[in-house]
């Protein structure tokens, strides 16, 4: 295993380690549209925080606190925006057919999250994740099918759109995961996002808005800080989103602190990061009963996440006309 100092030696793993979950991913290429599932055949508790000022979501009131559901069966992460929430009928489908969820007597019903992002203007806006795509995406889990990348909830993303689609950069879904002992934390995520991406080691700007030659940065919280005039028509094709993933046993209300202290992750690595035209959503998975602190396992979850985002761009190709960082290098 590769070894890192991140407050301690860690062993780096890959997402796909982690038990009790199967993660796949489904895509329409010529859409530019897809989806990204979790299933947690067992039921898992799950948390979520929601930062961001335009969140197209389905059963977010589940992960409350205060609601009865202790556990979940699946989360799907998607493309197509509000559009995109068709595609938890077809995880749902999926789950039933598989006899999971929660036993009502007459079936079991599927307790299913969703978070969709904006990818309408990449391709073809009547391509919309559809129940159809949700089903693939769970029968593709069954595989193990998932790889960072213009794949999934990131084939049609993209980042630093402040000034519209003819400055933007391709992006794509990233997966990062440590394991310290019997610990494990790991997140997924596809960045969708307004802002710039930085390496958040280093503080290099990686990926984001471009100048008019295609090829060099502009620095977003720049452009937005040379006019205080307020913007009525501000472009709204954003939303990044996470799941972090551990094998510690914690409640629902502990999930919901780790997803917001992962979203100091967001953070380190977005800016500007949680506008009112971005959905920044991050959930938080338990899928085991390890004993862990739970501001440690927050503040590894905001390392991890961090790493994730980078990964994310750094594993996109080039599409839709819009460039990689790695035609940038």
């Amino acid at each position: 295993m590769k070894k890192e100092s991140l407050a301690g030696t860690v062993n780096e793993i890959s997402i796909t380690e982690f038990e009790d979950v199967k993660i796949g991913n489904a895509d329409d290429i010529s859409g530019g549209t897809g989806c990204t599932v979790l299933l947690f055949d067992q039921g898992a508790p799950a948390g979520l925080d929601v930062r961001g000022g335009g969140p197209a979501s389905r059963e977010s009131e589940l992960l409350k606190p205060m609601a009865a559901a202790e556990i979940i069966h699946a989360i799907l992460l998607s493309g197509g925006s509000a559009f995109g929430l068709d595609a938890a009928g077809g995880v749902m489908k999926y789950l039933e057919d598989h006899d999971i969820g929660f036993d009502v007597g007459v079936t079991k019903v599927p307790l299913v999250c969703q978070s969709c992002l904006f990818d309408l203007t990449v391709a073809n806006c009547r391509a919309r994740p559809n129940q159809a795509l949700g089903y693939q995406a769970c029968a593709n889990a069954q595989n193990n099918n998932y790889q960072d990348g213009c794949h999934g909830a990131g084939t049609g993303a993209t980042v630093g759109k402040l000034h519209g689609m003819d400055c933007c950069m391709k992006s794509g879904i990233g997966s990062y995961a440590v394991q310290i002992g019997e610990l494990k934390v790991g997140a997924v995520v596809a960045v969708n996002a307004l802002g710039d991406i930085y390496d958040w080691k280093t503080g290099q700007k990686i990926a984001g808005l471009l100048g008019t030659d295609g090829r060099t940065f502009l620095d977003t919280e720049d452009e937005m800080c040379k006019s205080y005039e307020v913007v009525s028509n501000k472009f709204v094709g954003n939303t990044t989103l996470g799941v972090i993933l551990t094998n510690a046993g914690f409640s629902k209300s502990a999930l919901c602190k780790i997803a917001g202290m992962a979203h100091d992750g967001y953070a380190r690595s977005i800016r500007p990061v949680h506008t009112t035209a971005d959905g920044d959503s991050i959930y938080a998975v338990s899928l085991g009963a390890v004993s862990a602190d739970q501001d440690m396992v927050g503040t590894l979850a905001a390392r991890v996440m961090a790493e994730a985002i980078c990964r994310a761009v750094r594993n996109a190709d080039s599409a839709y006309g819009y460039p990689s960082v790695k035609d940038l290098i």
